[in-house]
């Protein structure tokens, strides 16, 4: 996959304060996303009370993810050893991700993209105009208290 992404420069534009924030959601929608399996499922953190899904705009940036965990693992192991494990994933849609498996979790959930890289990270959280109102945790807020 190529780097520099499209998504990624959305991201670089709203953490530069610039950039619309509904290109951003839109450029996710048609971004097609990696996000690593865990046990099973796809890999999530719980934060804040929110259940995000990991992905990642690209395979540099989610090896990046995987080095972070695979010396987290290391560390806790105690053993000296790196883990180097496979990684296996599922390249997804975003806008499968926001409109299908966000709300087949049943709790808040959204979408976290390139947690590993502190400088280009961003969090798609579970409101109204990123997914499905039926899910969005300010989807009973009146429009004109939105902003």
């Amino acid at each position: 996959m190529a780097t520099g992404t499209a998504l990624e420069e959305r991201i670089a534009e709203r953490r530069a304060g610039t950039g619309d924030p509904r290109a951003l959601v839109g450029e996710l929608r048609r971004a097609l996303v990696l996000v690593p399996f865990d046990g099973g499922g796809l890999w999530t953190a719980e934060l804040g009370g929110v259940r995000w899904i990991c992905g990642f705009t690209d395979e540099a940036a989610l090896a990046r993810f995987a080095r972070v965990r695979d010396q987290r693992d290391q560390r806790d192991q105690g053993d000296g050893q790196l883990a180097g494990r496979e990684w296996e994933f599922a390249e997804l849609r975003g806008a499968r991700l926001l409109d299908e498996i966000v709300p087949a979790m049943g709790v808040p959930a959204g979408v976290a993209v390139n947690i590993a890289d502190p400088d280009g990270s961003m969090l798609f959280p579970p409101v109204a105009g990123i997914v499905p109102e039926a899910v969005a945790v300010d989807a009973d807020v009146p429009r004109g208290v939105r902003g």
